[in-house]
């Protein structure tokens, strides 16, 4: 199913098992461009703060999402971020790939999951729900959060493939905050 934008959402939150793939079979999700990335928590849980007057107040689990987030690029060296947002139950972000001679180009009969995009992700969530539950080896900071797991299996993305799009796609972001009522009413708008 496709939104206003006509980006993939998914209507509810299937059993692990019987869920579709989410990513666009024969790409290689290593190649340089941009992506619209949509990760959610599992369960819907409101874990990242609370929307008011429009605008996001990030718990300190949201804060620790927020930092964790903008330090993608210092762990891969092509990746870039450009607009995002954390919202209460899901993060919005354009994840940029730009890699001079592609060096995580892989045969398409790989695994989807080690591509580049997939290992950023993966790399995120992971350091995400490794620090909520306590450890975080720079700060010696104590247990924040102690959840099993943050997060819903698996992420959204849509391929950018041109500017309009790419625009369309910040604006829906920046204004997501604003609209927030209205998505959390209507599930299909929840998840892009």
């Amino acid at each position: 199913m496709k939104n206003s934008l006509g980006l993939r959402i998914c209507v509810n939150d299937m059993k692990y098992r019987n869920r579709k793939k989410n990513r666009l079979q024969n790409y290689d999700y290593s190649q340089n461009g941009m992506y619209f990335v949509t990760i959610c928590t599992r369960e819907k849980e409101e874990l990242f703060g609370k929307i008011e007057n429009g605008e996001m107040n990030l718990s300190e689990l949201g804060k620790i999402v927020e930092k964790c987030y903008l330090e993608i690029p210092k762990h891969f060296d092509n990746i870039y971020l450009d607009q995002y947002v954390i919202m209460p139950n899901h993060i919005h972000g354009i994840i940029e790939i730009n890699q001079v001679g592609n060096a995580y180009m892989r045969s398409l009969d790989i695994d989807r999951a080690k591509m580049l995009l997939s290992k950023v992700v993966q790399g995120f969530k992971a350091t995400v729900t490794r620090i909520g539950n306590g450890y975080d080896k720079d700060n010696k900071k104590e247990r924040v959060y102690a959840f099993p797991t943050i997060w819903q299996k698996s992420f959204y993305d849509n391929i950018i493939r041109n500017e309009i799009s790419l625009n369309k796609i910040r604006e829906y972001i920046i204004n997501n905050p604003k609209i927030w009522d209205r998505d959390r009413k209507n599930i299909e708008n929840i998840w892009m």
